[in-house]
């Protein structure tokens, strides 16, 4: 079981030459055995991308996660007190972007690693990551 990071969910679905060789790998081996953890902030922060148009797909927002949910085998993920707690703790190295903090702690958490891009995320010693 992995977590994936709001871009990942996204470039899987639509660019997936952006991710790289050890992250497609992962995705398709927890594809392929126990899942691949989305959190619930990623979903509103889709929403918000395609609201603001800054993500374009030729369907709606409903649409679009339905064929993403259909697409791999997708546990979505809610923020527990625990995950609450944890991303208000954690260092400011994380960066303060609230849904990169709840994504970063439901990965602590659920002891899966990250799938992330994001140079923030994969430079803190708190969070098990894969690019």
């Amino acid at each position: 079981m992995i977590t994936v990071d709001t871009h990942v969910i996204i470039w899987d679905a639509l660019k997936p030459e952006l991710l790289t060789a050890r992250a497609k790998k992962a995705v398709q081996t927890a594809n392929q055995t126990d899942g691949i953890i989305i959190c619930d902030i990623s979903l509103w922060e889709i929403a918000m991308l395609m609201q603001k148009n800054r993500l374009e797909i030729q369907a709606t927002y409903l649409e679009f996660i339905a064929l993403v949910k259909a697409s791999n085998n997708y546990i979505i993920q809610g923020i527990t007190p625990e995950i609450a707690e944890l991303s208000a703790q954690l260092p400011s190295e994380i960066n303060l972007d609230p849904a990169d903090r709840i994504i970063a702690a439901t990965s602590i958490i659920t002891n899966t690693r990250l799938i992330t891009a994001d140079k923030n995320l994969r430079q803190s010693k708190k969070i098990q990551t894969i690019w």
